[in-house]
C-alpha cells in the first residue's frame, strides 16, 4: 500500500525518509517580524553562519538554512500561493534562488535579473504561486569568485517538493537525498572524468579548444584553478555517520536525488539493485527507463524507483572510490539483515538522456534559433579560467542582455562546447525541452539543467512564457563567477 505523504509529515514520519525533515509547526511561522506582514507565512527560513556535524567529531563551519543541512524540505501545492519569510542573520547581503520554478524576477533570487537582495541582518517576505510540480530546490545565488567559503560552496541548499496532481510512478514511500561536498580548496591542473556521458565529440570544436589550451601552456600559463574537496556527504552526514535507510523486502522506494554541489558531477549506485528513472528535474520523463547508475550534473535532480529485492546491508554510494570512501554514501539496511555494509562496483554504462526521451520524433520548429559557443580562456583571470559565450565573458557591472525574446515565441538554443569540461547548463524561470543531444534529435524530455559534454553540441527549446530578465549560465559556481553567464530579456511585440 502506498504511504500517504501528508500523513507522514503530520506525524513526523518523514524523518526516516533520508533524513530531510520539514519545518516543525512552530518554525513555519516567522519568529521575527517580516516586512509588512499581512498573513501568516507558510515557512520561515533563516540564513546564518553555523556549524554542522557531518561525522562524530567532525564539524564544519558553513552557512545554512535554519541551522541544518540540508535546509528544511518545503512541501508546496502547485497553484496554491506560498508565503515565505526569509531572515538573513549574516553580515552579507544574500539571494535565495527558487531553482526550477516559474516565478517572477522579483522573487527568483538573482541580482542579474533584478531580484532585491536580502539585506545583511535583514528580512524579506516573498509570495509566489509554486510550479511546475515535482522536485525543485532552493539555494543561494551570490557570487563567490575566489572565495571558496562563499556562495554555493557553503551549506545553503534545501529541497522543494511541489505536490503533483498525479505521481509519475507507483511506490510505497519516498526518500530525499541531497549530495554535497564540504571543505573546498583551490588547486591547479585537475581534469574532469568524461567517459560516463554519451555523446559525440565535434572535431572542429575539439581542434579549437585544444589549440587555445596549447597556446596558453606554451606561453607559460599554468592550468586554471579548479576546486577540490575534503569531505563528502549525503544529507549532511558522511558514510556510516548517519542513520541507515531502513527498508523491507518487496518495497518500492522512490528516491528523489539532488546534486547540491557547487561544481561536482555525482554518481550513485546500489549493489544488486537498479533504478527506474521516472522524473528528471521534477518533470516526469516520457520513457521511464531502468539504469544501473544515476549520474547528476550540478543542480540536476533525478527521481527513481528502486525495488527492494536483494536483502542485505548495502552501501548506496558514489562510483568513484575516493569520494565514496571519503563520505559520499549512505547505508541501506534491510529489515532482519546484519553485518558490515557491502559495496560492489556496478557494470559500466553510459549516461544517455536519449533513453528517457522520445526518439525518432521531431520537436516543433522554433520561431528563432540562437547559436551559442562556450569557450575557456585558460588561467586568464588571476589564474582562474575565464569563460565566454560567443566570445563574451559576462560583465556583472553592466549586465547587458545578450538575447532578446518576444513573449509566446518558441526559441532554440543551439549550443556548442569548445572546452573539454562538462557544463551543467541552467536556464532560470523556464523549463526547456531537449531537442538534440548526443548527435540525435529528441523530444518530450523537459528539464532545467542539462549536462553538455566536452567538445559536444546540443539543442534545447523553450517557450518565452515568463516575461522579464532571464539568466542563463553554467551551474558550476567557478564557471559562472568567471564569465559563464548571459541574460535574455523580453521586448514588446511590434
Amino acid at each position: 500500500m502506498a504511504v500517504n505523504r501528508r500523513r507522514l509529515i503530520q506525524t513526523g514520519g518523514a524523518a526516516m525518509l533520508g533524513g530531510v525533515t520539514p519545518l516543525s509547526a512552530c518554525a513555519r511561522r516567522s519568529t521575527e517580524p517580516a516586512a509588512a506582514p499581512t498573513e501568516p507565512a507558510d515557512y520561515a527560513i533563516k540564513i546564518a553562519d553555523t556549524k554542522i556535524e557531518i561525522a562524530p567529531g567532525v564539524e564544519i563551519a558553513t552557512t545554512t538554512y535554519n541551522g541544518q543541512f540540508p535546509g528544511p524540505l518545503l512541501r508546496l501545492q502547485e497553484g496554491h500561493k506560498a508565503v515565505i519569510d526569509i531572515h538573513n542573520d549574516t553580515d552579507r547581503p544574500e539571494q535565495l534562488h527558487w531553482h526550477g520554478q516559474k516565478v517572477p524576477v522579483d522573487v527568483d533570487g538573482s541580482k542579474e535579473e533584478g531580484t532585491p537582495f536580502i539585506a545583511a541582518r535583514g528580512s524579506r517576505r516573498v509570495a509566489f504561486t509554486p510550479g511546475p510540480s515535482g522536485f525543485r530546490f532552493y539555494h543561494t545565488h551570490v557570487t563567490a569568485g575566489p572565495d571558496v567559503s562563499a556562495g554555493q560552496y557553503g551549506g545553503q541548499v534545501g529541497g522543494v517538493y511541489i505536490e503533483p496532481a498525479r505521481e509519475p510512478g507507483a511506490y510505497d514511500r519516498e526518500v530525499f537525498l541531497v549530495l554535497k561536498e564540504f571543505g573546498p580548496s583551490l588547486n591547479q591542473g585537475g581534469d574532469m572524468a568524461m567517459d560516463f556521458l554519451a555523446g559525440i565529440e565535434d572535431p572542429a570544436l575539439k581542434a579549437a579548444g585544444e589549440s587555445a589550451m596549447d597556446a596558453s601552456l606554451k606561453r607559460g600559463m599554468p592550468k586554471g584553478y579548479e576546486v577540490g574537496y575534503e569531505h563528502f556527504t549525503i544529507n549532511g552526514r558522511k558514510l556510516g555517520a548517519g542513520e541507515p535507510i531502513r527498508v523491507k523486502a518487496g518495497e518500492r522506494v522512490l528516491f528523489h536525488v539532488l546534486n547540491g554541489s557547487a561544481g561536482e558531477i555525482r554518481s550513485l549506485a546500489l549493489p544488486g539493485h537498479a533504478f527506474q528513472v521516472v522524473a528528471m528535474d521534477g518533470n516526469p520523463v516520457p520513457k521511464p527507463a531502468i539504469v544501473p547508475t544515476l549520474w547528476l550534473g550540478t543542480a540536476e535532480r533525478v527521481s527513481a524507483i528502486v525495488e527492494m529485492t536483494h536483502p542485505g546491508v548495502w552501501i548506496l554510494g558514489d562510483t568513484f572510490d575516493d569520494d565514496r570512501n571519503n563520505g559520499m554514501g549512505v547505508v541501506v539496511e534491510y529489515a532482519g539483515s546484519t553485518g558490515e555494509p557491502q559495496w560492489e562496483k556496478p557494470s559500466p554504462a553510459k549516461w544517455d538522456y536519449r533513453r528517457f526521451a522520445r526518439t525518432g520524433v521531431l520537436a516543433p520548429e522554433p520561431d528563432e534559433v540562437f547559436d551559442m559557443t562556450f569557450a575557456k580562456d585558460n588561467a586568464a583571470q588571476s589564474g582562474f579560467n575565464r569563460w565566454t559565450i560567443n566570445g563574451v565573458a559576462f560583465d556583472d557591472q553592466h549586465m547587458a542582455p545578450m538575447f532578446k525574446l518576444q513573449e509566446g515565441r518558441r526559441y532554440r538554443l543551439r549550443m556548442a562546447n569548445s572546452s573539454d569540461d562538462i557544463h551543467p547548463i541552467h536556464l532560470h524561470r523556464h523549463s526547456f525541452e531537449l531537442t538534440r543531444i548526443a548527435g540525435q534529435p529528441t523530444a518530450g524530455l523537459l528539464k532545467d539543467v542539462v549536462m553538455l559534454g566536452g567538445y559536444q553540441r546540443a539543442e534545447i527549446d523553450f517557450i518565452a512564457d515568463n516575461p522579464g530578465r532571464t539568466l542563463f549560465h553554467c551551474h558550476q559556481q567557478l564557471h559562472m563567477d568567471f564569465g559563464f553567464m548571459c541574460l535574455f530579456d523580453y521586448v514588446q511585440r511590434r
